[in-house]
């Protein structure tokens, strides 16, 4: 009885958060590495500077 809680909670509870978790932190590391890539590649245009700029 005990066993079959313990299963149900790790299914329900524990394995879609730390998928959740996991695909944030996916996330993040293709965010910044797409975003760096893009950057050197476009290094000396003048829409980079405007792209980092405050626009407030």
């Amino acid at each position: 009885m005990l066993g079959g809680i313990i299963i149900a909670v790790v299914l329900v509870i524990v394995i879609p958060v730390s998928i959740m978790m996991s695909m944030g932190a996916v996330a993040a590391l293709l965010g910044t590495t797409t975003k760096n890539a893009v950057d050197n590649d476009h290094a000396d245009s003048e829409l980079l500077e405007i792209s980092e700029s405050n626009p407030y």
